[in-house]
């Protein structure tokens, strides 16, 4: 008598076998396209240059290209099978349209997940901070649950990054964590009913975008898309402190949601209580947890330096005990949680008289998350300060004057170099000259550059020294991701 064959086996080739994710009869039922070959892929790519070993490839169309152009290069990685809207010699599964088909394998992902195991979804979005609000709620969980968490990767957050990612969650998942983006009123709207979440999260409203938008106001009315896929009797996260606060929550009440707000307003239901640096960098920060068990005090470690970090780690928190996770687990993964890249990463590298430090900000701007970081660079130890910054795009009408205004916190940060790059931050350089001696402590220490390249030889004309520590921040079109790489590349 033969064995039975498993339902999930391990997929893919050498030591990076992993276990099954679909087989080519569910992603035939779930697409309702027709499977051609008998497979199953453990992981789900559209990028032919990230698929891997079993992977299944989506041959998506986009207003420039079309998928079906990479399959060889998707084959010739190992990708098990494709999704395909023509017939291929290799497994696959055809159907009408693939762009809808990796929407509805999405919906079956969500569908099996809860079905299998229950699993709690929280969805992720705000002007500021959603990344690694996502990653950090995303580790809470991981450890509540003992590895049975999933999330969306990188910045997968628009309308083809949720679908993926949630057709990417295991069967066996207890926790999702999805983070959704928009540049456009209503997009939000549609990436809620895929997530269609028990827990929805807004870290902050700020002037991202705002050029698409016209307001804060309309930014608020945007982000707060989120509460319509709630699932009944979901909960709204939100931050007391946000001059936004009484809209989001009136919006998330209208969807009949629960309310956790956070923050250090008196009314927060987590509230900060006090928040003191720690000797790694990071924070020690006590709050106060209002809920049907009455009030509770708690503390916790964040790694990551700077002031909204504390309060990101409030937002964490809050979505942690709205999913029903572990807040001690929560205060642990906080207390190792590092910088991602792009978004807090720090690189010790070699100079003359010791290391430079640099704090990798590349991935985003906006004026909020500028001033933040401006002012953790502040606080950062340092023999010399050194601030490279991007220009903030998106902005339209507003951006001139919201460059302009970034000469205060380069001021109050004690910068005793601004490298400043793109056509945009020319009106900063042009403030930063008016301002001479009271903006940066040195007249004429700024340099106006175009682009990643011309920063890089200020920089090292500027000799960077031991104790130097150099900021590196802008929106990621202008490429400063360029510069971290080209010092980091000598880092011991």
């Amino acid at each position: 008598m033969s064995a039975l064959k498993p339902l999930r086996w391990p997929v893919g080739s050498g030591s990076r076998r992993r276990l099954a994710l679909w087989s080519a009869d569910e992603i035939a039922a779930a697409t309702g396209g027709t499977a051609s070959g008998d497979f199953q892929v453990a992981g789900v790519e559209i990028d032919s240059r990230d698929v891997r070993s079993g992977d299944l490839f989506f041959a998506l169309k986009g207003e420039s290209t079309d998928g079906h152009r990479f399959l060889d290069k998707a084959f010739a990685n190992g990708a098990a099978a494709a999704v395909v809207d023509r017939p291929i010699a290799e497994p696959h599964v055809l159907v009408a349209d693939t762009n809808a088909a990796l929407e509805a394998l999405a919906a079956a992902a969500r569908r099996r997940a809860w079905d299998k195991s229950g699993a709690r979804i929280i969805g992720v979005t705000g002007s500021v901070g959603k990344t690694g609000v996502k990653e950090a709620i995303f580790a809470a969980l991981q450890r509540h649950c003992n590895g049975t968490a999933h999330r969306s990767v990188r910045s997968y957050n628009n309308h083809v990054g949720v679908p993926l990612s949630l057709a990417r969650m295991p069967e066996g998942s207890r926790y999702g964590v999805f983070e959704m983006g928009m540049n456009h009123a209503g997009e939000i709207a549609g990436l809620t009913a895929q997530v269609r979440p028990h827990v929805a999260v807004i870290t902050t409203i700020a002037p991202a975008h705002i050029e698409n938008l016209g307001s804060e106001e309309a930014i608020a009315d945007a982000k707060a898309e989120i509460f319509a896929g709630l699932e009944k009797g979901g909960t709204a996260v939100i931050p007391a402190d946000s001059p936004h606060f009484a809209r989001l929550r009136d919006a998330a009440q209208a969807q009949g949601a629960k309310v956790l707000s956070f923050g250090a307003s008196a009314d927060a239901q987590m509230r900060l209580i006090d928040a003191v640096p720690a000797a790694n960098g990071g924070s020690l920060v006590t709050a106060a947890l209002r809920d049907a068990r009455g009030d509770r005090h708690l503390c916790w470690s964040v790694a990551a330096p700077g002031t909204h970090w504390v309060e990101n780690s409030l937002c964490v928190m809050a979505a942690v005990h709205a999913a029903g996770g572990d807040l001690g687990a929560a205060g642990l993964a906080l207390a190792e949680m590092g910088g991602l890249k792009g978004r807090g990463a720090r690189h010790r590298v070699p100079a003359p008289g010791g290391h430079v430090l640099f704090i990798d900000e590349s991935y985003n701007a906006n004026p909020a998350s500028m001033r933040a970081t401006l002012a953790q660079l502040g606080q950062t130890p340092a023999t010399r300060r050194i601030a490279v910054l991007g220009s903030m795009k998106e902005l339209g009408d507003f951006s001139p004057a919201f460059h302009a205004q970034l000469a205060e916190p380069v001021a109050e940060a004690g910068v005793d170099y601004a490298v400043l790059v793109g056509e945009e931050m020319r009106v900063l350089a042009s403030e930063l000259g008016k301002a001479g001696a009271l903006a940066l402590g040195k007249p004429h220490h700024f340099a106006h550059c175009t682009n990643p390249g011309e920063a890089i030889a200020a920089l090292e004309e500027w000799g960077l020294a031991g104790g130097d520590v150099v900021l590196v921040k802008g929106s990621n079109s202008v490429g400063l991701a360029r510069v971290v790489s080209h010092f980091a590349a000598r880092e011991g």
